[in-house]
């Protein structure tokens, strides 16, 4: 498995994560707000599938 998220794309990802977990623990957006821990997961290992079949890659290259 290799990685296909770079830094930004991390920091985005767990803030975004964090923000709706918030939102969802103080009753604002329902429950389904939990869903926030994908973005966190995904920025923890480093590797989204859902950018697999498209090919994208936020990683930067090698020279």
């Amino acid at each position: 498995m290799q990685t296909n998220v770079g830094s930004v794309d991390r920091i985005v990802r767990v803030v975004g994560g964090v923000a709706l977990i918030a939102l969802a623990a103080t009753g604002t957006v329902g429950a389904w707000g939990y869903i926030g821990i994908v973005p966190i997961l995904t920025a923890a290992i480093g590797w989204c599938p859902a950018y697999l079949p498209f090919g994208i890659s936020t990683c930067k290259t090698k020279n």
